[in-house]
């Protein structure tokens, strides 16, 4: 497969600057792989395609306000910092991104609000940067001053200027543990009600967690998928977690569904010699894209993702590229919205 095979074409109308309210209230396209078919629901009946025993895993990762803006010492020329990922505790040492990256060089110091002053020590890319907070507290006190100063890293398609709502509306029920500069967007469709309903009928929801990064979302740049390489993001699959989930996957009755792309890779990434979920944590880099033989995930909850993606690759390899153009196609058509804040697919 290649790049160019994973365009299509959308009115920027239809991408989502909002989440529906409440959530479970955003449409749902369901796709039947062996019927072949395609339905139009909305996401609370979501709960009318589960049996008691089936298994719904979900990403517990927590979205930290990780975009701050500052001021270059001297000059006073605004700054953008995306901050990735802590590099080293101890030395206050943070992967990021910055912009307008041709301003910022290596010693240039950058003071944010709040008495929060970071120094570039490092390039990493053409706008990745190595910066070390200059910071008297513990790890714990950093992070709140981040809290503090810290925007939430809505995505660049959505076109508006980030609210103090945002905080809420990116961020899922399930989140708990901080790590992501992204939101695990395919949670974002869930409120308690619908959880409740969910284990009223029976159906397991099982936490694991992979810390979005920029992997998830760096564009392709190369029209040979093969040659395209992920960032590595750190998940988690507790011994607990994966008992459930092999439970439900050794048996014919019941099913296994990945809440969103995030789960499918963390799962994808842990396979153990039986073809079951071994436990674990570490980073994964994995890339799946057509043809893939899926071990673990069989159902996929899914947000509609943006063209010539690694999430639109990851689905295409989980459902087919025919019956997955045609249902994008489909989509815009009925005007269903695209993207984070956007409707849901529901691939059985």
């Amino acid at each position: 497969m290649r790049l160019s095979d994973l365009h299509y074409d959308y009115p920027k109308s239809l991408v989502a600057k909002y989440p529906a309210e409440p959530r479970d209230s955003a449409r749902l396209m369901v796709l039947d792989r062996k019927r072949r078919t395609i339905e139009h629901r909305i996401f609370r009946d979501i709960v009318d395609y589960f049996n008691e025993g089936d298994v719904l895993v979900v990403n517990n990762t927590k979205v930290f306000p990780a975009r701050l803006y500052g001021r270059k010492e001297k000059t006073g020329a605004k700054i953008e910092v995306l901050l990735l990922r802590e590099l080293n505790a101890e030395s206050r040492l943070w992967d990021a991104l910055v912009d307008p990256a041709r301003k910022i060089r290596v010693g240039n110091k950058i003071y944010f609000d709040g008495g929060l002053v970071a120094e570039v020590i490092d390039n990493t890319t053409s706008r990745g940067r190595t910066i070390r907070f200059l910071f008297d507290g513990s790890d714990e006190e950093l992070y709140q001053k981040i809290e503090e100063v810290g925007h939430m890293p809505l995505p660049p398609y959505i076109k508006r200027e980030d609210e103090p709502e945002d905080r809420e509306r990116y961020q899922t029920i399930f989140a708990q543990e901080t790590g992501s500069v992204a939101a695990p967007t395919a949670g974002l469709h869930f409120t308690p009600e619908l959880v409740e309903r969910l284990k009223q009928k029976g159906v397991d929801i099982v936490p694991i967690t992979l810390h979005v990064g920029l992997g998830t979302f760096r564009p392709i740049e190369v029209e040979d998928l093969t040659k395209h390489r992920m960032d590595s993001e750190y998940f988690t699959i507790t011994e607990e977690a994966a008992e459930r989930i092999n439970r439900a996957l050794l048996s014919p009755e019941h099913t296994v569904t990945a809440v969103g792309t995030t789960v499918v890779r963390a799962l994808e990434s842990s396979i153990s010699a039986t073809g079951t979920v071994k436990p674990g944590f570490g980073w994964t880099d994995k890339f799946i894209y057509p043809p893939y033989d899926f071990k673990i995930v069989e159902r996929l909850i899914t947000n509609f993702h943006m063209p010539r993606s690694t999430l639109l690759a990851l689905v295409v390899a989980f459902a087919g590229y025919d019956f997955v153009m045609e249902a994008y196609r489909t989509a815009v058509q009925e005007k269903y919205r695209l993207f984070s804040f956007g409707d849901a697919m529901l691939i059985l």
